[in-house]
């Protein structure tokens, strides 16, 4: 079963999205950020990004920089990944807590 992408913005293509969601197997037991580890090491990995702050209304803030809206987003059971403009990537947890780390 492929990943569903749902776009949040009406200006976002499937180049925003790129192959982000060919990286996520439902069927692999592990979380999305160790998923992205694995098959994105072409492109550096998974690597959280420290500083974020997620506002209610799903954007992404980092001191010093305007606040950027999700694109698209995806589930991978109960995750939820936003991706978000300049190639940023977002894995929110049912907990609240999250990582964000680009992914160009």
């Amino acid at each position: 079963m492929s990943i569903i992408v749902v776009m949040l913005d009406r200006r976002a293509t499937p180049d925003h999205v790129g192959l982000i969601p060919s990286f996520l197997d439902e069927d692999d037991d592990r979380p999305a950020a160790a998923q992205f580890n694995e098959r994105y090491a072409f492109g550096g990995g998974w690597h959280p990004q420290d500083g974020f702050k997620l506002h209610k209304d799903a954007s992404l803030k980092y001191p010093g920089d305007p606040p950027m809206k999700p694109l698209a987003m995806m589930k991978l059971r109960n995750e939820i990944i936003m991706i978000y403009p300049y190639g940023y990537v977002m894995i929110l947890q049912p907990d609240g807590t999250f990582e964000a780390s680009r992914m160009d």
